[in-house]
């Protein structure tokens, strides 16, 4: 009986993982193991505002999921419904590992751990390594 309440308990709290990626998610941060092991010079810092505030139109990284386990990936500029780049997957969430899965073969393709699920934000790391952090934006 015991056994039977703790599975029941996994599979809730998995679901609850899985419930709360539904929707349309937007990268706003992205941070590597190279750029944490580095500083960055005044100069680079200075052309990262200029770069910043020069560009024409916004683009966007944009990470979709949906309730029948599969999902969309992509580059989306300003006004335009269509992305460029775009990939489907498919994605499983065991525990706290969301893996993304190829769709056609199903061979696991990618392997994150979700830190943090609200309403508006998602924050997850590579399984692998700890350091690759990506935090994203509910857009709807």
């Amino acid at each position: 009986m015991k056994t039977v309440i703790i599975v029941m308990m996994s599979l809730i709290a998995s679901s609850g993982f899985s419930q709360g990626l539904i929707g349309t998610w937007q990268l706003t941060e992205e941070k590597t193991c190279f750029t944490a092991s580095f500083e960055k010079s005044d100069t680079e810092k200075e052309l990262e505002q200029s770069m910043g505030k020069g560009s024409k139109s916004a683009v966007a990284k944009i990470i979709k999921f949906d309730k029948k386990g599969t999902g969309e990936e992509g580059i989306f500029s300003q006004g335009k419904k269509k992305g460029t780049g775009l990939s489907t997957f498919k994605y499983s969430v065991k525990d706290k590992e969301l893996q993304l899965l190829d769709a056609k073969s199903g061979i696991i393709t990618q392997r994150f751990v979700i830190d943090e699920v609200t309403e508006s934000s998602l924050k997850i790391h590579d399984a692998v390594k700890d350091c690759e952090v990506k935090i994203f934006s509910r857009v709807k």
